[in-house]
């Protein structure tokens, strides 16, 4: 199957992990499923670990390295955490509705956590930076 949106949770979460995920999948609201579908079955650092390296696999498979961007890519994991990413309860649907301005304005929930100096710096692209506006949730 070839599009994304109907692949299974397993079909998806498989293809995104060993990065052959088509490119239709590798958008923000892909790395939203894959995240949440980790945090749904492992404890938060390894799916921060594990969503992190593979959207830089999948990113450097594409063709497109230069689109992982480590420091959004844990922090938006991190958020997803807090916004109830990891409860076995909330449904995708539910946790995106629950969670619309991650889904819709990521770039805009960042904001309050990093200044966009050093969002957009080189080093937070290449390693995780902590927030210098305010500390992420714990």
């Amino acid at each position: 199957m070839s599009d994304p949106k109907q692949m299974s949770n397993a079909q998806f979460l498989a293809a995104f992990l060993d990065a052959s995920m088509p490119a239709a999948g590798f958008d923000h609201y892909g790395h939203l499923r894959a995240a949440w579908l980790l945090l749904q079955r492992e404890p938060l650092e390894r799916a921060v670990s594990d969503t992190c390296e593979a959207i830089a696999r999948l990113a450097a498979r594409l063709g497109v390295p230069g689109k992982y961007h480590r420091t959004l890519s844990e922090a938006l994991v991190r958020l997803m955490a807090e916004g109830g990413g990891a409860d076995p309860v909330l449904s995708w649907d539910d946790f995106l509705v629950a969670n619309g301005e991650l889904v819709n304005d990521a770039r805009a929930v960042l904001a309050r956590y990093y200044s966009a100096s050093l969002l957009n710096s080189p080093a937070a692209r290449e390693r995780f930076l902590p927030p210098d506006r305010q500390p992420l949730p714990s």
